[in-house]
Protein backbone atom coordinates (compact mmCIF):
# COMPACT_ATOMS: atom_id res chain seq x y z
CA UNK A 1 0.00 0.00 0.00
CA UNK A 2 1.34 3.40 -0.99
CA UNK A 3 1.54 6.08 1.68
CA UNK A 4 -0.72 9.06 1.26
CA UNK A 5 0.71 12.15 -0.34
CA UNK A 6 -0.32 14.11 2.72
CA UNK A 7 1.64 11.84 5.09
CA UNK A 8 4.74 12.11 2.93
CA UNK A 9 4.32 15.89 2.62
CA UNK A 10 4.03 16.27 6.40
CA UNK A 11 7.17 14.22 6.98
CA UNK A 12 9.04 16.18 4.29
CA UNK A 13 8.09 19.46 5.91
CA UNK A 14 9.13 18.20 9.35
CA UNK A 15 12.46 17.01 7.95
CA UNK A 16 13.06 20.34 6.20
CA UNK A 17 12.42 22.05 9.53
CA UNK A 18 15.20 20.00 11.09
CA UNK A 19 13.39 17.00 12.62
CA UNK A 20 15.76 14.03 12.11
CA UNK A 21 13.11 11.51 13.20
CA UNK A 22 10.95 12.63 10.27
CA UNK A 23 13.63 11.46 7.83
CA UNK A 24 13.77 8.06 9.56
CA UNK A 25 10.01 7.71 9.08
CA UNK A 26 10.08 9.09 5.54
CA UNK A 27 12.68 6.78 4.02
CA UNK A 28 10.67 3.55 4.34
CA UNK A 29 7.62 5.30 2.90
CA UNK A 30 9.37 6.55 -0.25
CA UNK A 31 12.09 3.95 -0.83
CA UNK A 32 10.16 1.73 -3.27
CA UNK A 33 9.16 4.69 -5.42
CA UNK A 34 12.74 6.02 -5.37
CA UNK A 35 13.96 2.58 -6.40
CA UNK A 36 11.43 2.50 -9.27
CA UNK A 37 12.64 5.94 -10.34
CA UNK A 38 16.28 4.77 -10.22
CA UNK A 39 15.45 1.67 -12.27
CA UNK A 40 13.80 3.91 -14.83
CA UNK A 41 16.97 6.00 -15.04
CA UNK A 42 19.19 2.92 -15.22
CA UNK A 43 17.08 1.41 -18.00
CA UNK A 44 18.40 4.21 -20.19
CA UNK A 45 22.00 3.20 -19.58
CA UNK A 46 23.93 0.53 -21.42
CA UNK A 47 23.72 -2.96 -19.88
CA UNK A 48 27.38 -2.91 -18.81
CA UNK A 49 26.94 0.24 -16.69
CA UNK A 50 28.68 -0.26 -13.35
CA UNK A 51 26.20 1.75 -11.31
CA UNK A 52 23.13 -0.16 -10.14
CA UNK A 53 19.68 1.19 -9.23
CA UNK A 54 20.19 0.54 -5.51
CA UNK A 55 23.48 2.46 -5.55
CA UNK A 56 21.81 5.30 -7.43
CA UNK A 57 19.08 5.53 -4.76
CA UNK A 58 21.67 5.52 -1.99
CA UNK A 59 23.84 8.17 -3.67
CA UNK A 60 20.77 10.35 -4.24
CA UNK A 61 19.81 9.88 -0.58
CA UNK A 62 23.29 10.94 0.56
CA UNK A 63 23.19 14.04 -1.64
CA UNK A 64 19.73 14.98 -0.37
CA UNK A 65 20.72 14.53 3.27
CA UNK A 66 23.90 16.56 2.77
CA UNK A 67 22.04 19.32 0.92
CA UNK A 68 20.66 22.43 2.53
CA UNK A 69 17.23 20.76 2.77
CA UNK A 70 15.33 22.07 -0.18
CA UNK A 71 11.93 23.07 1.07
CA UNK A 72 9.73 20.52 -0.60
CA UNK A 73 6.24 21.75 -1.43
CA UNK A 74 4.77 18.26 -1.50
CA UNK A 75 5.36 14.64 -2.45
CA UNK A 76 5.46 15.37 -6.21
CA UNK A 77 8.04 18.12 -5.68
CA UNK A 78 10.18 15.76 -3.58
CA UNK A 79 10.21 13.09 -6.30
CA UNK A 80 10.95 15.71 -8.95
CA UNK A 81 13.99 16.86 -6.96
CA UNK A 82 15.06 13.22 -6.48
CA UNK A 83 14.79 12.66 -10.23
CA UNK A 84 16.97 15.71 -10.86
CA UNK A 85 19.55 14.51 -8.34
CA UNK A 86 19.62 11.05 -9.96
CA UNK A 87 20.03 12.61 -13.40
CA UNK A 88 22.93 14.73 -12.15
CA UNK A 89 24.60 11.65 -10.66
CA UNK A 90 24.32 9.82 -13.98
CA UNK A 91 25.52 12.85 -15.96
CA UNK A 92 28.50 13.27 -13.61
CA UNK A 93 29.29 9.58 -14.01
CA UNK A 94 28.95 9.81 -17.81
CA UNK A 95 31.17 12.89 -18.02
CA UNK A 96 33.84 11.19 -15.92
CA UNK A 97 33.55 8.01 -17.97
CA UNK A 98 33.69 9.96 -21.24
CA UNK A 99 36.77 11.83 -20.07
CA UNK A 100 38.60 8.56 -19.50
CA UNK A 101 37.52 6.92 -22.75
CA UNK A 102 37.41 10.02 -25.01
CA UNK A 103 34.84 8.84 -27.48
CA UNK A 104 34.72 5.13 -26.65
CA UNK A 105 30.99 4.44 -26.74
CA UNK A 106 29.67 7.95 -27.31
CA UNK A 107 27.14 8.32 -30.11
CA UNK A 108 24.74 11.07 -31.15
CA UNK A 109 21.46 11.03 -29.24
CA UNK A 110 18.18 10.91 -31.11
CA UNK A 111 15.43 12.86 -29.41
CA UNK A 112 12.99 10.02 -29.96
CA UNK A 113 15.32 7.91 -27.83
CA UNK A 114 15.61 10.60 -25.18
CA UNK A 115 11.96 11.51 -24.79
CA UNK A 116 10.05 8.26 -24.97
CA UNK A 117 8.81 6.62 -21.81
CA UNK A 118 9.89 3.18 -22.99
CA UNK A 119 13.60 3.47 -22.31
CA UNK A 120 16.36 1.82 -24.31
CA UNK A 121 20.01 1.35 -23.28
CA UNK A 122 22.78 3.56 -24.58
CA UNK A 123 21.42 7.06 -24.17
CA UNK A 124 23.83 9.92 -24.10
CA UNK A 125 22.89 11.79 -20.94
CA UNK A 126 25.74 14.23 -21.47
CA UNK A 127 24.30 15.53 -24.76
CA UNK A 128 20.84 15.75 -23.26
CA UNK A 129 22.17 17.51 -20.17
CA UNK A 130 24.01 20.05 -22.33
CA UNK A 131 20.86 20.68 -24.36
CA UNK A 132 18.80 21.07 -21.17
CA UNK A 133 21.30 23.63 -19.87
CA UNK A 134 20.85 25.62 -23.07
CA UNK A 135 17.08 25.34 -22.78
CA UNK A 136 17.26 26.47 -19.14
CA UNK A 137 19.10 29.61 -20.22
CA UNK A 138 16.41 30.31 -22.85
CA UNK A 139 13.30 29.20 -20.98
CA UNK A 140 13.73 27.78 -17.47
CA UNK A 141 10.12 26.62 -17.11
CA UNK A 142 10.23 24.52 -20.29
CA UNK A 143 13.43 22.88 -19.04
CA UNK A 144 11.72 22.18 -15.70
CA UNK A 145 8.80 20.58 -17.51
CA UNK A 146 11.21 18.22 -19.31
CA UNK A 147 12.97 17.38 -16.05
CA UNK A 148 9.75 16.72 -14.19
CA UNK A 149 7.97 14.79 -16.93
CA UNK A 150 10.83 12.83 -18.46
CA UNK A 151 13.27 12.36 -15.61
CA UNK A 152 10.80 12.59 -12.75
CA UNK A 153 8.06 10.58 -14.41
CA UNK A 154 5.46 13.07 -13.21
CA UNK A 155 2.11 13.34 -14.94
CA UNK A 156 0.93 16.55 -16.57
CA UNK A 157 -1.20 17.28 -13.51
CA UNK A 158 1.63 16.61 -11.03
CA UNK A 159 3.98 18.78 -13.09
CA UNK A 160 1.41 21.57 -13.14
CA UNK A 161 1.07 21.28 -9.36
CA UNK A 162 4.83 21.51 -8.78
CA UNK A 163 5.24 24.45 -11.16
CA UNK A 164 1.99 26.08 -10.07
CA UNK A 165 0.68 26.48 -13.61
CA UNK A 166 -2.29 25.08 -15.52
CA UNK A 167 -2.03 21.59 -17.07
CA UNK A 168 -2.58 23.12 -20.52
CA UNK A 169 0.53 25.27 -19.94
CA UNK A 170 2.51 22.14 -19.07
CA UNK A 171 1.39 20.42 -22.28
CA UNK A 172 2.26 23.48 -24.39
CA UNK A 173 5.70 23.76 -22.72
CA UNK A 174 6.26 20.01 -23.07
CA UNK A 175 5.51 20.03 -26.80
CA UNK A 176 7.62 23.13 -27.49
CA UNK A 177 10.52 21.83 -25.37
CA UNK A 178 10.49 18.47 -27.17
CA UNK A 179 10.59 20.22 -30.55
CA UNK A 180 13.42 22.47 -29.43
CA UNK A 181 15.39 19.56 -27.96
CA UNK A 182 14.84 17.46 -31.08
CA UNK A 183 16.36 20.24 -33.17
CA UNK A 184 19.31 20.74 -30.79
CA UNK A 185 20.11 17.05 -30.41
CA UNK A 186 20.04 16.39 -34.14
CA UNK A 187 22.30 19.31 -35.11
CA UNK A 188 25.38 17.99 -36.80
CA UNK A 189 24.18 14.39 -36.71
CA UNK A 190 24.64 12.44 -39.97
CA UNK A 191 21.50 12.88 -42.04
CA UNK A 192 19.99 15.06 -39.28
CA UNK A 193 18.97 11.94 -37.37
Amino acid sequence: MQPSGQAVTQLLQAWCQGDPSALEKLVPLVYQELYRLARRHMATERPSHTLQATALVHEAYVRLVESDHTHFKNRAHFFAVCAQVMRRILVDWARAHEATKRGGEVRPLKLEEALVVESKPGRDFVALDDALKELTALDPRKAQVVELRFFGGLSVEETAEVLQVAPVTVMRDWNLARSWLRRELTKGAPGGA
